[in-house]
């Protein structure tokens, strides 16, 4: 489990109403079949191709120790996180929290030693194309960013952690790693990990908490924002991919509440037209958001639920109501996240979000379990089936997830959607 998600699990929450009725009408009604295992590749009609995300938990404490893990075919996170994926077998996947390094061995040992290898029964499943780049994560900023003991600089401690532009022991921990089925147009992916908080016109920056010095420098993205193109027959569809700081571990000022907002809305701004995206500048220097009538789908571990959470002003909801947005007739759901939220009580029953479409495990403690990770597709493109990776506990895979006080994978569910090019 990573220091990150484990600050997930204490957002305070803000929820107000029950749904117990929820609870009620859904277990063992509704979702009766939804966790039948989705329809294999081989099985889908044509042009229909799978996207997913999964915050997978696949990032250490120390830098290297993830190579070092995945050396050898035989660890069990690793297997456990592998044959998730071989269950549901998407054609374009996100990984979260997967620790970068440069030369990209880690991605490289991932797609070797657990993917090719069929785990547990499952097929293996293979991506010819991936891609993955740097993040902010443990980057120093050099700068006093919490204001607490002076700028520190030397890796491996919280302290560094809270004053690295996105929170991590080393460069690169809790990264991310785009796998595809279908060829990366590599030289068009664009990437905003520089992208300066300050330049995004009505920023909600919190007044007053950062000095001049911060301001100049503190990046938006916790990690980075990539628009990775996919090439599906001769259409490209974008995949538009971030996680997101945690809206939680602050204080009056809600500093990370509202980066995630920004963070959130930097997605809603890129997709929104040549005005609204035109103060954005990518890595490479070109400036302006997707062009009108692109293709995209938006994926990720947004940590932002749109009912429940600490989220700053329903933050995902400006994803999720946004007119360049065609979302699916019913949200990526399963029946685990109904039992999970009834077994566990505690907060969970005065969510007012439906538990049928939680995607994390955080237990009965506040924030409970939330729907934050996300796969949001476009107009243009025409949504088909779609699901939450979370068997009940009389699924012979419920071995995957755990009851929520074990964890043998991960304490994010993998999500997925199934899109047809209209």
């Amino acid at each position: 489990m990573s220091h990150q998600d484990d600050q997930d699990r204490q957002h305070h929450h803000r929820g107000t109403l029950s749904r117990r009725t929820a609870l009620a009408a859904f277990a063992g009604t509704a979702l009766a079949g939804a966790t039948a295992l989705p329809a294999s590749a081989t099985g889908r009609p044509g042009r229909t191709v799978r996207f997913a995300t999964f915050n997978a938990s696949l990032n250490r404490g120390t830098q290297g120790a993830l190579i070092t893990d995945l050396s050898t075919p035989d660890n069990a996170q690793a297997r456990n996180v592998a044959e998730t994926i071989q269950r549901v077998d998407p054609d374009v996947l996100l990984v979260n929290e997967f620790d970068h390094d440069d030369r990209g061995t880690a991605a490289s040992l991932f797609l070797r030693n657990y993917l090719a290898v069929g785990q547990n029964g499952a097929r293996p499943v293979r991506f010819p194309y991936h891609f993955t780049g740097p993040v902010n994560t443990g980057v120093a900023s050099g700068v006093d960013l919490d204001g607490k003991n002076g700028a520190v600089t030397t890796p491996g401690s919280d302290a560094y952690g809270q004053d690295a532009f996105g929170y991590g022991f080393f460069p690169g921990q809790y990264g991310m790693l785009v796998l595809s089925k279908y060829p990366i147009d590599t030289r068009a992916v664009r990437t905003f990990q520089h992208f300066l908080w300050r330049d995004m016109p009505g920023n909600v920056m919190p007044e007053g908490y950062y000095g001049d010095a911060a301001r100049a420098v503190l990046r938006l993205s916790s990690k980075s924002h990539w628009d990775v193109p996919v090439r599906v027959g001769h259409e490209s569809v974008h995949f538009l991919v971030s996680h997101p700081t945690p809206p939680t571990f602050d204080g009056p000022e809600d500093r990370n509440g509202r980066r995630n907002h920004d963070e959130i809305r930097l997605w809603a701004d890129y997709i929104g037209g040549r005005r609204r995206g035109a103060y954005l500048y990518d890595d490479k220097g070109r400036r302006g958001g997707l062009r009108p009538g692109a293709r995209f789908v938006i994926a990720g571990d947004l940590n932002a639920d749109p009912y429940d959470g600490d989220s700053y002003d329903h933050a995902v909801r400006l994803l999720l109501d946004h007119p360049a947005v065609r979302l699916p007739a019913t949200p990526p759901a399963s029946a685990g996240g109904v039992e999970a939220a009834r077994l566990q009580g505690g907060a969970n029953a005065s969510h007012q979000g439906d538990p049928a479409y939680d995607t994390s495990d955080f237990g009965d403690t506040a924030p409970g379990n939330l729907r934050v990770d996300h796969v949001i597709p476009s107009q243009g493109l025409v949504p088909g089936a779609n699901g939450v990776f979370w068997p009940t506990s009389d699924d012979p895979l419920y071995r995957l997830v755990g009851n929520g006080t074990t964890v043998p994978t991960s304490d994010h569910r993998l999500v997925w959607q199934d899109i047809r090019l209209g």
